[in-house]
């Protein structure tokens, strides 16, 4: 009796959960800003069909080398965070993007950023039943892609509301002769010429540096109050921590508000891979549906205030 009600109550478990699924559809785009059509996966969640009102769009990108198979990977991540209510149900695309560090390449051969802020945004928003302004819009992107995040986040706060950049791959540098061979070791000169020039084009990397771009825009960034987060492993295999730590102070001495994750024992790969990617997309989550205000601390801050501003005047 009692290994059937087993039985039973996994067989309700398992038919709950799948009456609930998500699907994976991939699809293609024509453009002329990159060499070939760029393919992509979108997953969408239970009751999109059904749906009349615009999800959030979560443009999803992989690291380096990688494709649209990196949403099939985190899919199932995805899906319990949907199935518990932790993350809102919102349309999440990956694109295939290769080793571009979703740029402009210096010589005009390919154009990632362009491609993704302009037409394939345009395009995802007239093919799908998603948001077309920036409340609804997000980036989340890991190494590669987390590079890739934060320099459209950066250059384009118009475009989106927040970002999450799990071990991004940076610099921690605003000159590039100021980069060591300990934080560059892993990416070929060849690699970096055919991106940024040949001869390399020093001022072209400075360009789109993500630290230099902070430096360069932080009013920008701090007036569209762009949500920030970013990761890193403190054992990253590639150093990016370095980078990460870099970061976060940029962004701390220009005032840029940010959330910052050192996980300690943590490396480039591996097991702590997927709770870091769930802190980061609840993150994302509070961005979509920011929480009640907070009673206790706004009573601290208001019984705070005389003291500070008494403080700021014997400066």
């Amino acid at each position: 009796m009692l290994f059937r009600l087993t039985i039973a109550a996994f067989l309700v478990a398992f038919l709950s959960h799948n009456g609930r699924a998500s699907q994976l559809v991939e699809a293609k785009m024509e453009t002329s800003l990159t060499p070939s059509p760029v393919e992509y996966a979108a997953l969408l969640p239970d009751g999109y069909d059904a749906s009349t009102a615009a999800f959030p769009l979560l443009l999803f990108l992989h690291g380096g080398n990688g494709d649209r198979g990196f949403l099939t990977r985190m899919r199932p991540t995805i899906d319990e965070m949907w199935n518990s209510g932790a993350l809102p149900k919102m349309v999440v695309v990956t694109p295939s993007a290769g080793r571009s560090f979703y740029m402009d390449f210096k010589d005009g051969s390919q154009k990632w950023e362009s491609f993704i802020a302009g037409p394939f945004l345009t395009h995802l928003r007239s093919k799908y039943k998603i948001s077309t302004d920036r409340s609804g819009t997000l980036l989340f992107g890991i190494s590669m892609g987390g590079l890739g995040a934060l320099r459209l986040g950066f250059k384009y706060p118009g475009l989106f509301a927040g970002l999450a950049a799990l071990e991004p791959g940076v610099d921690p540098a605003l000159k590039w002769k100021d980069v060591k061979p300990r934080n560059r070791f892993w990416r070929a000169p060849e690699l970096m010429e055919t991106i940024f020039g040949k001869p390399f084009d020093e001022a072209y990397w400075e360009a789109n540096n993500p630290a230099s771009i902070v430096g360069a825009s932080a009013a920008k960034i701090r007036s569209a109050a762009l949500g920030i987060y970013i990761d890193a492993g403190d054992e990253d295999s590639f150093n990016l921590h370095e980078a990460t730590e870099f970061l976060h102070r940029i962004l701390w001495d220009n005032q840029i508000s940010h959330e910052y994750h050192l996980v300690h024992g943590a490396d480039h790969v591996g097991r702590t891979i997927k709770p870091r990617s769930i802190e980061a997309l609840t993150f994302l989550s509070r961005i979509l549906k920011p929480p009640p205000p907070d009673r206790e601390a706004e009573a601290l801050k208001k019984t705070l205030a005389p003291l500070k501003a008494a403080a700021e005047k014997r400066k």
